[in-house]
């Protein structure tokens, strides 16, 4: 026992945790664990604890891959070009732990440049997944992992070799391990296809019991103040699991799987309505890994059952329920319609007006101006013929019988699709999860080289073409020869976070129909998005008379969401305050971060009827929109929250035009369309 790993056997509960772990000590063929549950409920430590217990291995001596001199079929190329028999040694298990910042060659391997420029031919430097072959590979934070270095475990896992083909090299050697995983669910999920690749999974959480929390307590300081004494206390309890592990591992091959239990397995699945049929390979695997276990010779329905939530728990899915049905078209029809003149219609001229109301609000007082083309055409562009352009909305008069405000709760989320922008030429610092990048930094996809790459990362199979056809001129000792200006350097990439910028319309007129329970769960689920792709978030409410930054530039989406569900709406619509508050805040950002780029979403109707100046709040609102479209590092989205009904002003699709905007519907959000959105300008 390594005196400076913790041992399983002194963990304090977390006896699903154990046993999942060692299940794959004894099968590997369960293909792993992903251990999802909160901050400091020892899943690091249990996995490194792991290692301890397994059984020492056999392997050809002196080979990297550490292959097994029982199987010729899986030797690597190496071995089999090797005219002696391979010699066999034994060595203790290997946890292979896989950074989060590794880089593609780091992982998957590449070409040792020294030895390859020294000797004139190729020589591999081998990755951290030759490493893992027949051990652990581990993998903390795994949902926080880049995709591209996802991609290539995904590849490995399934087919039981890494392939290895860049730089003019293309060499595979076997990698079969026991993939396990640990990750805080708060962070993000994990791709559904890395996801089925884990056999087992659970979901693990501090103890609630006072006695075991003070066990806990007492062992942790024990165990720091005199590691080789604190071990002692539990060797007996580890030599019984190591013991147990070697017995399951023999006995594993004798165990018995009656027929009937086959169709066990089934049913489970079929109930849990899995997708594939990996869940009932698995599920057979660890049952009779937990048979050989407990010592026993044939599964039982016990073993099925004990197993049977770790692996079905990140598998299954719920069934679709059926739809509900729909009110009569024409009863729909007339209700929208009714609803939509309530809300929209100008005040009847009876109403008092507010002594703050702009020149153009005093249109609907009941004096109609003269009819002239010129107004006639204003008119018809603004939806409504015979009427004035500048609509007020139901609610927003700040007298006092429509000054109370109401908070209303986050409507349903949902999962959005992918928000993403296009790849440029700017080269970024930073990490995330959500657009594509060259970045200054020794990490991510190796994509091209060039002169003006990172120094020190270096392209050898450019670097070496670009040296070729000057070597009959050149001497020295080295194979290849080469100068200052041969020398090339990668161009990575890899995934950044952004800024998304809310601008929410809080306005009377926005609680009308659930408007701002729909707008505030599309903003939820935008910000719980952007937690998980490791974002910058901030929001900014309009209403009234003045716009307000409820939300500073953060990574909080706890925050978010308590001021979310806590922001009011009432009031009139000062869209054009909105606007600029919204275009302070992007331009500071881009100030602190010039080579940044952020998504800008505007939820609201566009029915601005509060102007800052002496223009009409559209015309207003249309102007400051066209300034702001010409800040081309931003990204803009307006999300339409006006009802369709037999009239619609349609002013917030004149805003996203203005905007050079991608425009949505309110509906479109709850049809996860908001979110095709971002993509830059070609």
């Amino acid at each position: 026992m390594t005196n400076s790993i913790y041992p399983l056997a002194a963990i304090v509960g977390q006896e699903e945790l154990k046993l999942s772990l060692i299940l794959n000590g004894i099968n590997p063929a369960i293909a792993g664990v992903l251990i999802r549950g909160e901050k400091g409920t020892a899943k690091s430590t249990a996995v490194r604890a792991l290692t301890e217990l397994l059984p020492e291995l056999e392997v050809v001596s002196g080979c990297r891959f550490s292959c097994n001199p029982e199987r010729h079929d899986e030797l690597c190329f190496e071995c089999l070009a090797s005219e002696q028999d391979p010699s066999r040694t034994s060595r203790r298990a290997r946890l292979i732990n896989l950074p989060l910042n590794a880089t593609e060659d780091r992982v998957a391997g590449g070409i040792n440049f020294s030895s390859t420029i020294k000797n004139g031919k190729t020589i591999l430097q081998t990755g951290l997944l030759a490493d893992a072959h027949r051990a652990i590979l581990y993998i903390d934070e795994v949902n926080l992992l880049d995709d591209h270095i996802v991609d290539l475990i995904l590849d490995t896992a399934a087919s039981g070799r890494n392939v290895i083909e860049r730089e003019g090299i293309s060499i595979s050697h076997p990698a079969r391990f026991i993939l396990i995983g640990t990750m805080n669910p708060e962070e993000g999920e994990l791709r559904p296809q890395l996801l089925d690749r884990f056999g087992l999974c659970l979901e693990v959480k501090g103890s609630d019991d006072l006695d075991e929390r003070v066990s806990l307590l007492t062992r942790r300081e024990e165990f720091d103040l005199n590691p080789v004494e604190f071990c002692r206390k539990f060797v007996d309890e580890s030599q019984r699991i190591r013991r147990q592990i070697l017995q399951g591992r023999q006995q594993l091959s004798k165990i018995r799987f009656p027929p009937y239990m086959r169709i066990f397995i089934s049913e489970l699945c079929n109930e849990n309505n899995v997708a594939g049929h990996r869940a009932d390979l698995i599920m057979e695997q660890a049952a009779m890994a937990l048979a050989a276990f407990e010592g026993d010779n044939e599964v039982r329905t016990d073993h099925i059952r004990r197993v049977a939530p770790m692996v079905l728990i990140h598998r299954q899915r719920d069934a679709q329920p059926p739809p509900s049905p729909e009110p009569p078209q024409n009863q729909q029809n007339e209700e929208d319609s009714e609803q939509e003149k309530s809300e929209d219609r100008p005040d009847k001229p009876d109403e008092p007006e507010s002594s703050e109301e702009p020149a153009g609000e005093q249109e609907k007082s009941g004096t109609e101006p003269p009819e002239t083309p010129e107004n006639r055409e204003q008119q018809k562009g603004e939806g409504q013929e015979g009427q004035t352009p500048e609509p007020k909305e139901q609610g927003q008069d700040d007298s006092p019988r429509n000054s109370e405000e109401q908070v209303f709760e986050i409507g349903a989320s949902f999962k959005v699709k992918k928000i993403s922008t296009a790849k440029d030429r700017v080269t970024r610092r930073g990490s995330g999860r959500r657009s594509r990048s060259r970045v200054s930094q020794k990490q991510g996809r190796y994509s091209r080289a060039s002169r003006n790459g990172v120094q020190g990362d270096i392209a050898l199979d450019a670097t070496i073409r670009a040296a070729a056809p000057h070597q009959m001129g050149r001497s020295g000792d080295l194979a290849v020869q080469l100068t200052s200006d041969d020398f090339r350097f990668k161009i990575r990439e890899k995934r950044i976070g952004n800024l998304l910028l809310f601008l929410v319309d809080a306005s009377g007129s926005m609680g009308s129909r659930g408007r701002m329970a729909a707008s505030k769960g599309a903003v939820m689920s935008l910000l719980l998005d952007a937690y998980q792709k490791r974002d910058k978030v901030s929001m900014i409410t309009f209403r009234r008379n003045e716009a307000e930054v409820n939300l500073p530039i953060t990574n909080s989406v706890e925050l978010a969401g308590k001021l979310l569900a806590q922001m009011p709406v009432g009031g009139r619509t000062p869209l054009s305050a909105g606007l600029i508050k919204g275009y302070e805040q992007m331009r500071n950002f881009l100030i602190r971060e010039p080579t940044g780029r952020p998504i800008v979403i505007i939820l609201t109707d566009g029915k601005g009827n509060v102007s800052l100046g002496d223009d009409k709040p559209v015309d207003e609102m249309l102007k400051l929109a066209t300034s702001m479209a010409g800040e081309t590092r931003a990204k803009y989205i307006v999300v339409d929250t006006e009802e369709d009904g037999l009239v619609t002003f349609d002013l917030a699709r004149k805003l996203a035009g203005a905007l050079d905007a991608e425009y949505f519907k309110i509906k479109d959000i709850q049809a996860e369309e908001l979110v095709t959105i971002v993509r830059e300008k070609q």
